[in-house]
């Protein structure tokens, strides 16, 4: 967990490490101003801007060392470590690199790097494919010669995809963005989580799930395993933030949620990454009851805009989460009219 001595100031931080601070309100630490009703970190960075990005290759090179027990790989698990999983000169070792080398890499100092030696890393680290492509994110975000381009904005909706979510009647579909933010939904979609749209975590009629999930207290009651909901929301946004490190929405995102909630500041410590987020799904609906769903997810590509995700949230035939789906599919129909294919107001990106 990220503590005070974790914050360098408001001009060197990196987007990973916000303080969770949430009992100081009204006071300015290094640089961060926290108010008692909404307390934001001010000056909040990331990007180049912080030193190639060294506490988050650190933090995150260090946790999936510690994970690894070296019987996993052959080693001998001996009786007198200090610290839990490899040491250094092991994963040294496995890489095929010196331990001064590997050494200076945990520290940051990842900069010319080739690809070929972050993969040998990879592998010795044991790396899934999500925590690879973030590893090679923060390499990319560290060079100094790399200038990132602007994000791109979301935009408005396409009319293919809007007549798209239009089309789907007995399955909720949403439309998010990498900070999770909703930006499109079918009636049903709405109606199934019509706890989030309804929360005064939504802005403007924008709903998003981190918010909803970590500072709304409703929450709890909506997610049945709301612990491994809020895991992997967290993972996704480190990812988000491995792409985008110069997101300025993203940054804040992130500075208000650590400073704002205790639990994501201690699942975001973790370190854990996810590009995707697909399953089972288990809620329990104010109208219907409870609700158990199967969710898929696919990308939709367009080099114009920002990367946006379609989900959609589906019950198993001839299940009463079926029935109750259709029941709740009636209702928004019947309570919600002219909202099929809603779009939320567009906001700065």
């Amino acid at each position: 967990m990220a503590t005070p001595s974790d914050v360098r100031g408001s001009r060197g931080d990196s987007i990973h490490h916000i303080p969770a601070l949430a009992g100081a309100g009204g006071r300015v630490y290094r640089g961060y101003r926290l108010h008692p009703l909404r307390r934001r970190a001010r000056g909040y960075r990331g990007g180049m801007e912080s030193p190639s990005n060294r506490d988050d290759i650190r933090d995150f090179l260090v946790s999936r060392r510690g994970r690894i027990a070296p019987e996993q790989v052959g080693l001998p698990a001996g009786s007198r470590r200090r610290v839990p999983g490899l040491r250094r000169e092991e994963v040294a070792v496995l890489s095929g690199v010196s331990t001064e080398w590997y050494t200076r890499l945990e520290k940051g100092h990842i900069t010319g790097v080739s690809e070929e030696v972050l993969g040998a890393v990879a592998r010795a680290l044991e790396l899934n494919d999500d925590e690879r492509e973030y590893l090679f994110d923060l390499a990319k975000a560290a060079r100094p010669t790399v200038r990132r381009e602007p994000r791109p904005k979301d935009g408005a909706l396409d009319g293919p995809v809007r007549w798209l979510i239009d089309s789907v009647t007995l399955s909720a579909v949403f439309l998010r963005n990498g900070r999770l933010d909703v930006l499109a939904t079918n009636a049903l979609a709405r109606a199934l989580h019509a706890p989030m749209f309804e929360s005064p975590t939504a802005v403007r009629d924008r709903a998003n799930f981190a918010r909803f999930h970590f500072l709304d207290p409703a929450a709890r009651d909506f997610f049945v395993d709301w612990e491994g909901g809020a895991s992997a929301t967290v993972a996704l946004l480190r990812a988000e933030a491995g792409r985008e490190p110069n997101d300025r929405a993203l940054r804040e995102l992130i500075g208000e949620l650590s400073t704002r909630s205790h639990d994501f500041t201690r699942l975001w410590s973790s370190h854990d990454v996810r590009s995707r987020h697909e399953g089972l799904k288990r809620l329990r609906h104010p109208v219907v009851g409870n609700l158990e769903l199967t969710y898929q997810s696919a990308e939709l590509a367009n080099p114009n805009r920002a990367a946006r995700t379609l989900n959609l949230y589906t019950a198993e035939p001839g299940t009463p989460h079926e029935d109750r789906i259709k029941l709740l599919a009636s209702w928004a129909a019947t309570n919600a009219p002219g909202e099929t294919g809603r779009v939320a107001e567009d906001l700065p990106s």
